[in-house]
């Protein structure tokens, strides 16, 4: 099985030496489909094929924080780390759009650590943007304003969408930034007085 290679973090030797969908199975899922579970015992290792995949958490009074994005060719690693040393998920993994994951038991991820150093390494090359992305959401609750948060929330999200055009409401950008609804609605149409974004029916384009 073969990742896009524009977006893929897999290097070309584990590429070459190992054909995942052997080891593995693939399933569909459509937006908002729940991928992996918080609190779910973890028993394979998600690897998105297509589409893209948000990893979030929530405290106990059900508010989530969008913590990072997965794109094609991409694992969670807090997903593998909890399934290697049999924990429960910390996170839980929500489909963003219409996405493909190809689910490898742990006991075959064991092996490929065993058998293909090239598998570490990727392990570790998503360890490492994964940390990055984690650094970004502290620093965003810690030290930015809300209204720099959302914007950044907006530009990341049209990255990994590749899309200006972002469809999604007030309601689901409050939930995604842990804050309140009249907030967000009050911010995008300060945003929007300066030049930086233009409001539709459900629908945020960035300018």
């Amino acid at each position: 099985m073969k990742f896009p290679t524009d977006l893929s973090s897999l290097t070309s030797a584990l590429e070459e030496n190992i054909d995942l969908s052997d080891l593995g199975i693939t399933k569909h899922f459509n937006p908002g489909d729940t991928i992996v579970t918080e609190d779910a015992p973890v028993r394979s290792i998600p690897i998105v094929i297509s589409g893209s995949v948000k990893v979030m958490q929530s405290d106990d009074t059900y508010k989530e924080m969008v913590l990072y994005y997965l794109r094609p060719g991409e694992t969670c690693i807090m997903s593998f780390l909890a399934g290697l040393y049999h924990d429960t998920s910390k996170v839980k993994a929500v489909a963003e759009e219409e996405s493909e994951v190809l689910f490898i038991p742990i006991d075959k991820v064991h092996g490929l650590i065993r058998e293909h150093p090239e598998w570490l390494n990727y392990i570790l090359q998503i360890y490492h943007k994964r940390f990055e992305d984690l650094l970004d959401v502290v620093d965003a609750v810690a030290f930015k304003r809300m209204d720099e948060r959302l914007l950044q929330f907006l530009e990341k999200r049209s990255e990994v969408m590749e899309t200006d055009t972002l469809t999604m409401t007030h309601d689901q950008l409050a939930q995604e930034l842990g804050t309140a609804r009249e907030v967000i609605s009050r911010l995008l149409k300060k945003m929007e007085s300066e030049g930086l974004v233009k409001l539709g029916r459900n629908k945020i384009t960035l300018m």
